[in-house]
């Protein structure tokens, strides 16, 4: 390494700004998990990212930080929008990937017996995996209304309450979407795919709340012990991929002819008031809406699947969905620097937007404890719900961390795995789990992922979030 790491306190660790660093580097840890975050090249990314023009403040990394493409999965950046830029290698391939929380009037112990038939079901009724299809067949003019409209649309065809949009970040849907920016061949990709899990990391867990630690924003937020729940994890889908790969090759070419010194060519960007950042704006903006649109499908065909394998009513399931959250995305934010309200751009790599009490983005049924911030684990460990904090607002631009962060690459994994069934191993812990494949569950096993709950720990302490239920897998689809 080029450069130093300073103990700030328990839970920050200061990168001093050296050679081309516009700012410094700013890491939410601890001194448990700092050993496994030194290993790769993510803190190299975070200088790297320090060098980009316009950067305010820090270039922040969260305790699930790990080497992404450009900048770190689980790293923040914000820029000014005088001199900033705007970088897909700053949102990643998977655009507006998120989670949504869905809470019912069940308990655990009482549908338990059912499980294995509700995944069996669940999976038959959702596509997984590389390539799935979905049931819905889009035509380019329809596929266009979804890149515009976000999941209001799903909730047009009759999937959804208008509620749902209250508790979907943005409204579920990101203003400034221009299909007529999008290629060809991402529209034929995302055709087909509307309405799939998609799959890797993505997955649908039926789960328990198993501890609270707040009761009070519990009660708020309708969580109690022994509750079940639904986390759905996926994003934009083939379409999203297309649009960043589409824009990562135009602005290489864009930051060439711009002269533009960048450390690593991942960091194509372009001027957030150029025309080449205005339109992979909106083209970012399609790709988000299509994946908020991409849950709200998926959450409803849950809760049919739950009614007809439960064969209970609508209103004895309760099945309300608490909270919708993306963790790759760049947004036009109001941030206080230096004592006055600036406009930025903040870049959110595998990192979750935490807005604190009062603020006017969050719903008004939550405004009083903040925001949900939805921390999903592995399909072996536990998830966690949190609440925004004023503090994150201060420190992090309102973002904390989205999950656990990668310990081993997926090749890594599978050699760790090769002669173990770990369907079988998670079946002994409980977890019911159905996979397109194999490999996906060794790629995505409990031991390729650092340890959640110490992740969780360090935002809590940090005061990027706060701690407010645990969330236990008792069934599992992945792709």
């Amino acid at each position: 390494m080029d450069f130093t790491i300073k103990k700030i306190d328990e839970w920050r660790f200061l990168i001093p700004k050296t050679g081309a660093m516009r700012v410094p580097g700013l890491i939410f840890s601890s001194s448990e998990l700092m050993p496994n975050i030194k290993d790769d090249q993510s803190l190299q990314q975070v200088v790297n990212v320090a060098t980009l023009p316009g950067i305010v403040k820090h270039a922040l990394a969260m305790p699930d930080i790990h080497w992404g493409y450009g900048f770190p999965i689980g790293g923040v950046a914000a820029f000014n929008m005088e001199e900033g830029i705007i970088s897909p290698g700053g949102v990643g391939y998977d655009i507006n990937c998120g989670v949504r929380l869905l809470t019912t009037a069940l308990l655990a112990h009482e549908v338990r017996p059912q499980i294995k038939e509700l995944v069996l079901s669940l999976f038959k009724n959702i596509p997984t995996g590389v390539g799935s299809r979905g049931r819905i067949r889009l035509s380019e003019k329809e596929e266009k209304k979804v890149a515009v409209e976000g999941a209001s649309w799903a909730i047009r065809q009759g999937m959804g309450e208008k509620e749902d949009l209250e508790r979907t970040e943005d409204h579920g849907v990101m203003k400034g979407a221009d299909p007529g920016v999008i290629s060809e061949r991402a529209f034929k990709r995302g055709h087909d795919e509307l309405g799939t899990l998609g799959s890797g990391n993505h997955f649908l867990e039926i789960q328990v709340v198993d501890e609270v630690y707040d009761t009070k924003i519990a009660k708020v937020f309708n969580l109690f012990e022994g509750q079940l729940t639904v986390l759905i994890h996926t994003g934009s889908r083939g379409f999203g991929h297309q649009i960043c790969d589409d824009f990562l090759k135009e602005m290489g070419i864009h930051v060439s002819e711009s002269g533009f010194t960048l450390p690593d060519r991942q960091l194509a960007c372009a001027y957030i008031t150029s025309d080449m950042g205005k339109k992979y704006l909106s083209g970012m903006a399609c790709a988000a809406n299509y994946a908020w649109a991409n849950r709200q499908i998926i959450m409803h065909w849950t809760k049919e699947t739950f009614e007809k394998v439960l064969q209970i009513s609508p209103d004895d399931l309760k099945m309300e969905l608490l909270y919708d959250v993306c963790h790759n995305i760049a947004k036009l934010e109001t941030h206080v620097v230096d004592g006055e309200n600036v406009n930025l751009c903040v870049h959110r790599k595998g990192a979750t937007r935490s807005l604190p009490p009062g603020h006017p983005d969050v719903p008004q049924r939550y405004r009083k404890v903040g925001q949900p911030v939805l921390i999903p684990g592995d399909m072996g460990t536990h998830s966690y719900v949190l609440a925004g904090s004023q503090k994150a607002m201060e420190e992090s631009f309102g973002s904390t961390c989205h999950g656990a962060g990668r310990l081993l690459s997926r090749r890594q994994a599978i050699k760790m795995a090769k002669g173990r069934a770990i369907n079988r191993e998670l079946e002994d812990k409980g977890i019911f789990v159905q996979s397109r494949g194999r490999t996906t569950l060794k790629e995505e096993m409990s031991e390729a992922y650092k340890d959640v709950s110490l992740v969780v720990e360090a935002v809590h302490m940090a005061g990027l979030a706060k701690k407010v239920a645990r969330l236990r897998p008792l069934g599992v689809i992945k792709g």
